[in-house]
Order: structure tokens, then sequence, then C-alpha cells
């Protein structure tokens, strides 16, 4: 595998989320990015559910799918749960996992963490399945 690639509408939660755990387990050598078709800013939830497992993602930011080299990737994995993903135009094998915003979560500081661990946690569950299986060499 050359490159991953993990979109969402914002880059804001999910795809900043796993691109952060991805950068983390896959070997030294391979892309790991993640865009949106509209991107607005990482998210401070984003930054501190990974910080709390020592991956830091503070200087990671919210790209444009646009801004992504087609070279650069063989495969997209998308994660929008409700909304229309964004499209990749790029030759790549591609898979969708679709999960829920934690950014669109109201409520409690607490109640908004708890929503970004769950997605967290069940990128780490997918990545590790993926990774396990031969999806990155």
């Amino acid at each position: 595998m050359k490159g991953m690639l993990f979109l969402c509408v914002a880059n804001s939660a999910r795809s900043q989320i796993a691109e952060g755990l991805a950068r983390s387990m896959v070997p030294p050598g391979v892309n790991v990015l993640s865009a949106g078709s509209s991107p607005t800013f990482v998210r401070p939830e984003a930054i501190a559910v990974l910080k709390e497992i020592g991956i830091d993602i503070s200087g990671q930011r919210s790209k444009s799918v646009t801004e992504i080299p087609p070279d650069l990737v063989d495969t997209v994995i998308t994660l929008c749960g409700e909304q229309e993903c964004p499209l990749f135009l790029g030759r790549a094998t591609r898979l969708h996992w679709g999960l829920e915003d934690p950014a669109a979560v109201q409520g409690s500081e607490e109640g908004r963490l708890n929503a970004f661990r769950r997605t967290r946690d069940e990128l780490i569950s997918r990545l590790a399945e993926f990774i396990g299986q031969g999806g990155v060499k």
C-alpha cells in the first residue's frame, strides 16, 4: 500500500481521528491523509481524545479533497454516516465505514467527549481489523 485517505465532509472529527490513529498503526512509508469536501477545522475534542491515548494530532489541519495528490493514495475510506461523502477521483480501492458524526452531538462537554471516544474506539477496532487482514503492507 502506498497510501490511504480518510474522507468525510468537514475533515474535522472522524477523518482527523482516523488519520492520527492510522499514522500510529501503519508501517513507515505508508502515506496517511484525510480530507473533506467542505473542510473547516480540527475539532478540539478530536485532539483531546487522541491525546488521552498518547497520539498528538494538534499539528493536523483540515484539508480539501482537491488538495490530495491522487498518486499518493491507493485506498480511500469514507466515514460519512449521515451526509453524502466527498468523492475522490483518483484510482483507488474504496471502503465505506459509515460512522455518526461526533461533532453533531449536543450537550455537556463530557457527553461530547464520550461521543468522540466512541468514534475513536470504533476506528481503532476497524483499523486493527483492516491492517490485520492484510489491508496495509
